[in-house]
């Protein structure tokens, strides 16, 4: 790999005495590495080589980190990280993780927020821009957000009131017509008619909230990039750039199949998208899907629900099947709990789909729109635990969010057969809102038929019988539980293993008869220990006298630790775990 002209970037202000020939050289230099970097250590692939043109542009105009671009989500980052000090980690293989896949302060001073969420970068800016005007600063205020992440709420908000600020902020709208997924929503076809008219459409979204707009035909040429940024440069008034880029422009099946493409595990360059999903082995959210798919089909009041994100979630197959009982909102999880609390009134079956960070963007929804009036949507919750991921996707964070809104009932199923189970009874039950903790491990299959009556609420399981040490495990933890109780098994201890089921409340005639023959209740959870589970036991416990530990992660960020360096730091594995056990029954 030849870089020429990479090989003289170090910082932002080596670009400004490059022609335009070796601009454009650059960007093909760039685009090599990203390809090769990305499909080495996975990451976020179509999102940033769409972007390589407008980040050499903008750093070519404006003055970073004076001026100060937002990333929206920030996956389309990579080209200003290599332009801003960070390139080794792009080049060099033995420096790949050095760098998180998102916008980082710490990294560098170009950063100005650690963002891994979307549909924010417009309010973030418009928090900058006034900082700025308060203390009379002359900074460009840039935000930079694709088209999917208009789909979300606060993306509104932000451009709402980015318009009425009536001083510099500028707002790039990186239109590739693809969210994750294919978009969804009204304001597509405007986006749609504006390029095919090349901005002169008389119906302008934009205009319409008072911006001067500005469009970008060709979004991955460089000249036309830096002559419209030049323009609005030190602007004393709020601009919209709206420019169409290529999503993944530069590796044919990224931009054939973009949505396949937007994030990726390693892969060879010469294996086709199709290979991808070779040798694949069935998870929960695949046997979710078909059990949907088969009720669905027979009910036609079943709809599946997702926030753009149909295939983390797992309903691709649902979307091309049932089109007319599926919806996706676009990148707005608030919205679809309101739609499913709705649809759930009309006596519709809402089943509406999530990973675990995603869904903290919906408490307000949960607890107002749906909980307080009690309607029987059901939410699955994909992703949620402790795991080594990004600071800002982290799973930890649903147990305690969700099971701690009156009338939501939470479950943590540990089998194929139970998880199959709690979603029938979900759909088919019309007392409660129900949130299903999908598992996050490898499917576990007893065979044993579970019955699909979860009415009596709150009622445990005790799976063995035993005395002196009782081991709660909720959903995947459980399978911890029983690795434990094999191990005190053998220093002559028999616990007490039992499967919870509900992760928002207590089975308190159970909890009462364990004070007959135990000293000691352990928890166990895969999620943080605050406001969680175990909690929830430590307190019922609280005035008997009883002894409990809570085993799960602390209340931290954690940023791509490496999931065995947290179970050590958590006592989450079964040695650990006896050795703190054995302490409390030797005092």
């Amino acid at each position: 790999m030849t870089l020429n002209i990479l090989n003289i970037i170090n910082e932002p202000k080596d670009l400004k005495s490059l022609s335009r020939e070796d601009l454009n050289l650059l960007s093909s230099e760039i685009r090599e590495v990203l390809i090769k970097k990305v499909s080495t250590a996975g990451g976020h692939f179509g999102p940033n080589l769409g972007m390589v043109e407008a980040t050499i542009a903008l750093h070519y105009v404006f003055n970073s980190p004076v001026d100060k671009f937002v990333y929206d989500v920030s996956h389309q980052s990579y080209t200003h990280k290599i332009l801003t000090g960070r390139k080794e980690a792009f080049i060099n293989p033995e420096k790949f993780r050095t760098v998180t896949g998102y916008s980082e302060p710490k990294e560098s001073d170009h950063d100005f927020f650690t963002i891994g969420h979307t549909s924010t970068s417009i309010s973030l800016a418009c928090g900058l821009a006034k900082g700025r005007d308060a203390l009379g600063g002359k900074e460009n205020i840039v935000a930079i957000i694709g088209d999917g992440s208009l789909s979300g709420g606060e993306a509104y908000e932000g451009l709402n009131n980015a318009a009425a600020s009536n001083k510099n902020i500028i707002i790039l709208v990186n239109d590739n017509n693809m969210s994750i997924a294919e978009n969804h929503g009204g304001l597509y076809e405007n986006l749609a008619k504006l390029r095919e008219s090349e901005g002169k459409a008389e119906n302008n979204f934009f205009k319409s909230l008072g911006f001067e707009y500005h469009f970008v035909k060709d979004g991955n040429n460089i000249e036309s990039l830096i002559e419209t940024f030049e323009k609005v440069k030190d602007t004393d008034h709020p601009v919209v750039i709206h420019m169409n880029t290529l999503k993944g422009k530069g590796y044919k099946d990224a931009e054939i199949n973009k949505e396949a493409f937007h994030w990726v595990m390693p892969f060879g360059l010469d294996i086709k998208e199709e290979e991808l999903t070779d040798e694949y082995v069935k998870t929960y959210g695949d046997i979710t899907e078909d059990f949907l798919i088969e009720k669905a089909k027979k009910d036609k009041s079943i709809v599946a629900i997702t926030a753009a994100t149909p295939g983390i979630v797992g309903v691709n197959r649902f979307r091309s099947e049932l089109q007319d009982q599926y919806v996706d909102v676009g990148i707005a999880e608030e919205h679809a709990i309101a739609l499913a609390s709705g649809m759930a009134k009309r006596g519709a079956k809402p089943v509406a789909c999530f990973i675990s960070s995603f869904i903290q963007r919906t408490y307000d929804q949960l607890s107002q729109d749906l909980a307080i009036n009690n309607n029987p949507a059901t939410i699955m919750v994909y992703w949620g635990g402790i795991s080594g991921g990004d600071v800002t996707h982290l799973g930890l964070f649903d147990i305690p969010l969700i099971s701690n809104i009156p009338n939501i009932v939470y479950l943590a199923p540990t089998t194929k057969e139970e998880h199959l189970a709690m979603v029938d009874w979900s759909i088919e039950q019309d007392k409660h809102p129900v949130a299903i903790r999908v598992p996050n491990m490898e499917v576990v299959s007893t065979g044993i038929e579970v019955e699909p009556n979860f009415d009596e609420l709150n009622k445990y399981i005790k799976v063995e019988e035993g005395t002196e040490v009782a081991i709660i495990g909720l959903g995947t933890f459980f399978y911890l539980g029983k690795k434990v109780k094999n191990k005190l098994k053998s220093l002559g201890i028999n616990a007490t293993l039992i499967n919870p089921r509900f992760i928002t409340g207590v089975d308190e005639d159970l909890l009462n008869e364990l004070q007959e023959n135990h000293k000691l209740v352990i928890t166990l959870e895969d999620g943080i220990l605050d406001g969680g589970f175990g909690e929830k036991i430590s307190r019922f416990y609280g005035d008997k006298n009883m002894r409990v530990l809570n085993f799960g992660a602390t209340k931290e960020f954690t940023d791509s630790v490496p999931l065995r360096e947290l179970y050590e730091r958590y006592h989450l594995s079964e040695d650990l775990i006896i050795e703190d056990i054995k302490k409390v029954l030797e005092n």
